[in-house]
């Protein structure tokens, strides 16, 4: 590969690494969202640098990965848990007596599951771009994590100034985790098949995750002005 081939690649990498990094930024920003300020920072450097060698090494094994049956359904329901967890969170008053040792690495182990779940197609993808060299898998990483961070920043702030807000990064979420059930190739097929049955498959799993978390948060305020 000659030095413009290389630079095109890598070109391409960080491209589609920011295109689909609105998704991880909203999860490390929901993540963190709780934390003192102080700690914040803190939270979002080291689960992007926890996420950004999970997708190193997941890039490496990225065949062996494709070979195992359900990984995209596993994945997918692990994120419409992670999901409704975020958005139900939200009703609790953690500032006052949490301890923040245990809340920082509790947000970072958040980050890199969610954006080991949410990761496989940005691997997939990257992997085909990088066309097996993996200096450029790194290189694309490295030079879109900064980019990444600040996104998950701003969307702390945009959360902190409009609480609803989180209610379309829990949207975004479980669209994403939808959409990767409905991609499983045992269930591709039939999906594909169906195009109706797919779209009501992820408005249905999106409403549940709202509706869920919006309920967990109403019975926990009710909790608190009974207490």
């Amino acid at each position: 590969m000659d030095i413009g081939q290389f630079l095109i690649s890598l070109l391409q990498i960080v491209f589609i690494d920011l295109i689909l990094a609105g998704d991880n930024a909203i999860v490390i920003g929901l993540a963190a969202r709780n934390l003192p300020q102080n700690v914040q920072k803190k939270a979002i450097v080291y689960g992007t640098g926890g996420a950004v060698l999970i997708r190193i090494f997941a890039t490496i094994i990225v065949l062996w990965l494709l070979q195992i049956p359900w990984l995209l359904l596993v994945a997918g329901l692990l994120l419409v848990g992670i999901a409704y967890k975020l958005l139900a969170d939200q009703g609790a008053d953690e500032h006052s007596d949490i301890k923040v040792g245990s809340s920082l690495w509790s947000a970072v182990r958040t980050i890199i599951i969610a954006d080991a779940a949410m990761g496989i197609d940005n691997v997939i993808a990257v992997a085909g771009a990088a066309e097996q060299n993996l200096i450029l898998v790194i290189l694309g990483l490295l030079i879109s994590v900064p980019i990444i961070v600040w996104g998950s920043t701003l969307f702390i702030k945009l959360i902190d100034r409009f609480p609803w807000v989180m209610y379309i990064g829990a949207a975004v979420l479980a669209y994403t985790a939808s959409n990767m059930i409905t991609e499983e190739q045992r269930f591709e097929t039939f999906f594909i098949s169906h195009p109706v049955l797919r779209i009501l498959f992820i408005i249905l799993v999106i409403g549940g995750v709202l509706f869920a978390g919006y309920r967990k948060q109403q019975n926990m305020k009710r909790e608190h002005s009974y207490s």
